[in-house]
C-alpha cells in the first residue's frame, strides 16, 4: 500500500518536473511521517525513501532510534526554543525558523554541539493569523540579522500556502517565494545560498515543482490521513 502510494507520487513528480523541463535529481520528496507509527515509516524506507519530515520534536526523539541511521530527518514544524537541543543529533535540517530569538538558539546548540545546521526561514505566504512565518517583507532584515551567527547556515525559504481544493490557487505564492528567494541571492549575503525552496505538499506539490520547489513535503499521499488521536 505504502510503496505503490510512493510509486504513484513519483510518477506525479516525474510529470511535473518533465513539464517544467527540471531533472527529477533537482527535487527532493520529503515523506511527512507526522501521528505515523514507525511501522509505516518502516515500509516507506524499504520502498527506498531516505527523507522524513516531522512537525512535532518529541516524534522524531520516538522515532529516531528505532529506523535506520542514514535517514535524513527534517524538522519542519514549528518549533519551540527549548526543544532546539533535542534536534542537535538527529535532524538534518529546520525548515521553520521565523525569529532572531529562535535562530540564536539555533546557534548556540549547534556550536555547543560542534556542528553547523542548515535552516530554511518559514514565509507566512498569505499572512494567515492561524500560521506560524515570517512576512515578505521580514524576510531579509532577519537574514541580515542572523547570517552572521556561528553554527547556522541559511540556505533557502519554507512556505505553506492556505488550504485549497484548486493547487492552481497555490501558484501565486510559490512564484512569489522563488521570486524573493532570487531578490535576496543577489544581495550577496555571506552565509546565504538559498538553494532550497520547500514548497509543495500533497495537494500542490505538482505546482510547487512547475515553480521550482526542490523540497515537496508529502505525506497523506503516501501515508494516508493523519491519526490525530496520538
Amino acid at each position: 500500500m505504502i510503496a505503490d502510494n510512493i510509486r504513484s507520487v513519483e510518477e506525479r513528480i516525474q510529470a511535473a518536473c518533465d513539464r517544467a523541463g527540471r531533472s527529477r535529481e533537482d527535487v527532493t520528496l520529503i515523506c511527512v511521517t507526522k501521528t505515523k507509527p514507525v511501522e509505516d515509516l518502516r515500509q516507506a524506507y524499504d520502498a527506498g525513501q531516505r527523507f522524513f519530515g516531522e512537525n512535532r520534536v518529541q516524534e522524531i526523539i520516538e522515532k529516531y532510534p528505532q529506523l535506520p541511521d542514514d535517514i535524513q530527518w527534517h524538522m519542519i514544524g514549528h518549533l519551540q526554543r527549548n526543544k532546539v537541543k533535542y534536534l542537535m543529533d538527529r535532524a538534518v535540517m529546520i525548515h521553520s525558523v521565523d525569529s532572531a530569538a529562535l535562530a540564536q538558539t539555533i546557534s548556540k546548540e549547534a556550536v555547543k554541539a560542534g556542528r553547523v545546521m542548515d535552516i530554511l526561514l518559514e514565509v507566512n505566504a498569505a499572512g494567515e493569523e492561524s500560521k506560524f512565518g515570517l512576512g515578505y517583507d521580514q524576510v531579509l532584515p532577519l537574514i541580515r540579522e542572523i547570517a552572521p551567527l556561528p553554527g547556522i547556515h541559511i540556505c533557502g525559504l519554507m512556505t505553506v500556502p492556505p488550504y485549497t481544493e484548486d493547487p492552481e490557487t497555490s501558484r501565486g505564492y510559490f512564484q512569489k517565494l522563488r521570486k524573493l528567494s532570487v531578490d535576496i541571492t543577489s544581495q550577496s549575503i555571506d552565509n546565504v545560498s538559498m538553494r532550497i525552496l520547500s514548497m509543495g505538499m500533497t495537494g500542490d506539490f505538482e505546482v510547487a515543482i512547475e515553480e521550482g520547489a526542490t523540497h515537496i513535503r508529502v505525506g497523506t499521499a503516501i501515508f494516508g490521513a493523519r491519526n490525530y488521536d496520538i
